[in-house]
C-alpha cells in the first residue's frame, strides 16, 4: 500500500514514516510545513500541496492541525482517497466538510488511535448508562505543547458519557470551577486539563457516589501507540466504500 502522510515531521508522523519505511508498505507522498527534520526514501514526494500528496497515495494518514487538515479534505473534494484523520481541535466547518468528502470516499476520524482507547469509550458508554446516579467526572494530562483543551480523547469520552444519558453535552459539560460557584449540579459532567512536561496522554473518567467510586484510566506511554493504531486502521479502511467511520467500526466494537 502506498501511503500519504500529512504532518510528517511532526511527532507522531516522524514516528508513521519510519514504521512505513520499515516494512512492506511504500511511502508515496509526505506534506508537512516547515524545515525537514525526517530523512524520506528518495522515491518519496515531497509536497506542501494536499492535490498533489493525494495523487501519489493510495490511502492518507493525516496527524497535523486542523488548517492542514481543512486543505487535505478540500482537496479530496476533487480527489477523493481514502482518509485517516486524527488531528484534534477541529471546527465545526472542518468536520462538516469531513461529512461531505466522505459521501465520496471512506474516512476513518478518531481523536485518538489507541486501540486502548476504543475500549476505553465503549466501557465508560456502559457504566455511565448504568451507574447513572453517580457523578462524572473527567480529568486529562498531556505534555506543555498540546495546544487544544480538553483534549480531543477527553472531549469523545464526556460525549460517550453524555450520550449513554441521553444528554446533550453542550449543556451539562463544566471545564473549569472557580470561587463559589455552588453545589454540584446532578447531570454535570467535569472535563479538565492539566499541561506538564512530556507527559504522552493519560485520561481518567471518573465515576463517583455516595459510598464508592469507580475510576477508569488508559496511560499512553509511546506516541508509537498512536502511529500503530492508525496503520492498523488505514489497512481497514481502505477496503471500505465511501462514508465516515470511527475506530470503533474499525475494530468491530460497535453494537
Amino acid at each position: 500500500m502506498k501511503y500519504g502522510i500529512v504532518g510528517a515531521t511532526g511527532r507522531v508522523g516522524t514516528l508513521l514514516v519510519n514504521i512505513i519505511k520499515n516494512s512492506e508498505d511504500t511511502l508515496g507522498a509526505v506534506m508537512f510545513t516547515g524545515e525537514q527534520t525526517v530523512e524520506f526514501p528518495s522515491d518519496t514526494v515531497i509536497t506542501n500541496d494536499a492535490k498533489t500528496l493525494l495523487e501519489n497515495s493510495d490511502v492518507v494518514i493525516d496527524f497535523s492541525a486542523p488548517v492542514a487538515t481543512q486543505k487535505l479534505l478540500e482537496a479530496a473534494l476533487e480527489n477523493p482517497k481514502p482518509l485517516v484523520i486524527a488531528t484534534t481541535g477541529l471546527n465545526d466547518h472542518q468536520k462538516n466538510l469531513m461529512i461531505e468528502v466522505s459521501k465520496k470516499t471512506p474516512i476513518l476520524y478518531a481523536t485518538n488511535m489507541s486501540l486502548g482507547v476504543a475500549i476505553l469509550n465503549k466501557l465508560v458508554s456502559m457504566v455511565s448508562e448504568k451507574l447513572r446516579d453517580f457523578d462524572i467526572e473527567i480529568v486529562e494530562q498531556h505534555h506543555r505543547y498540546k495546544v487544544d483543551a480538553p483534549s480531543g480523547t477527553a472531549l469523545t469520552l464526556a460525549e460517550s458519557c453524555a450520550k449513554a444519558r441521553g444528554l446533550d453535552l453542550k449543556e451539562v459539560m463544566v471545564t473549569g470551577r472557580s470561587g463559589h460557584v455552588g453545589a454540584r449540579t446532578k447531570n454535570e459532567i467535569g472535563v479538565f486539563a492539566v499541561r506538564g512536561g512530556d507527559v504522552v496522554g493519560r485520561h481518567t473518567v471518573g465515576f463517583y457516589n455516595d459510598g464508592e467510586f469507580l475510576e477508569l484510566n488508559h496511560t499512553a506511554t509511546s506516541r508509537e501507540t498512536f502511529a500503530r493504531g492508525a496503520i492498523k486502521v488505514s489497512k481497514w479502511l481502505i477496503n471500505q466504500g465511501p462514508g465516515l467511520y470511527s475506530i470503533e467500526d474499525a475494530l468491530n466494537l460497535k453494537d
